[in-house]
């Protein structure tokens, strides 16, 4: 196995931190994702490039491993395990030969860097590994991020099934056990982890689990108050404007924000902010009327 540069995939120095690595990840998937990039090879390389280091580097054991054994790094504490057994059948003058595990493994993997593993007395490796994990991307719109309902994924052929709780945030991502590539030797599947990154929304703004949105009202209103209609996740719903309102003025609707991921029956609240429009294209009576109030 050929040694890859994780850090340089995503163009980070190894002193980066898990935000500057995350940061870089989720800038060039998006740059190269397949579906933006339709018939490309080369992205669609790229792109698979850039999941695997983020696979490694995003995930602090992963990295640790891999800043340690480099290319050898999902195997790395077992090659290392093996070495010790043998330096201690050799430090006792035992032949390692007969030894069962690591033999055929470690010759096939490391190029024989196992430097005296010899073959068992089945001639086959007995080591069991763990299969290598896959790394996928979901994009949600913000309403659906705020239901729960499933979404079906083609991983190896297969059709896996998720249910994705109402909540889900940015950048957050969730654990499939055994839906990885397969395992080594008859060793365990991987798993399959899913980022999900929620698109920008025309109306609100999402912060933690409250919601900010903007609502335009006449002069009229804003002077003398009145009523108008919000638009929520959930409809529409009247809000009492109060007299004199400023333009700017910011009001809370509790309990009309996002809902609180995996706390059913918990939301955030809606934050509307006034924005107080002008009235445009006067008569002369209504800029005499102005001028009153003016000068009173």
């Amino acid at each position: 196995m050929a040694y890859i540069d994780y850090y340089k995939i995503l163009g980070v120095d190894k002193s980066a931190t898990q935000d500057d690595i995350k940061k870089a990840y989720r800038k060039l998937a998006r740059k190269h994702h397949p579906d933006l990039n339709p018939g490309d090879k080369e992205a669609e390389k790229k792109f698979k490039e850039l999941n695997e280091a983020n696979e490694v580097l995003s995930n602090a054991e992963n990295r640790s491993k891999y800043d340690k054994y480099g290319e050898h790094w999902k195997h790395g504490e077992e090659y290392e395990k093996a070495q010790h057994q043998q330096s201690q059948y050799q430090n006792r003058g035992e032949d390692f030969e007969g030894v069962e595990d690591f033999s055929d493994f470690f010759q096939s993997m490391f190029g024989g860097a196992g430097g005296g593993f010899g073959r068992n007395s089945r001639g086959s490796s007995s080591g069991k590994f763990k299969g290598q994990d896959i790394q996928a991307e979901l994009n949600l719109n913000l309403k659906d991020a705020a239901k729960t309902h499933q979404q079906i994924f083609d991983i190896n052929g297969k059709k896996v099934r998720i249910t994705i709780p109402a909540g889900v945030y940015d950048g957050q991502q969730i654990k499939l056990k055994g839906h990885g590539n397969e395992g080594f030797n008859g060793g365990p599947n991987g798993d399959l982890y899913i980022t999900f990154n929620i698109n920008p929304d025309s109306d609100f703004e999402r912060v933690g689990d409250d919601l900010k949105t903007k609502i335009v009202i006449d002069l009229y209103t804003a002077v003398l108050g009145g009523d108008v209609k919000v638009e929520t996740l959930e409809g529409s719903v009247n809000l009492k404007v109060k007299p004199e309102t400023q333009n700017g003025t910011t009001v809370r609707l509790k309990g009309k924000g996002f809902p609180v991921y995996k706390k059913e029956g918990d939301f955030g609240d809606l934050f509307v902010t006034y924005e107080v429009k002008l009235p445009t294209n006067l008569t002369d009576k209504q800029k005499e009327l102005f001028q009153q109030l003016k000068n009173s």
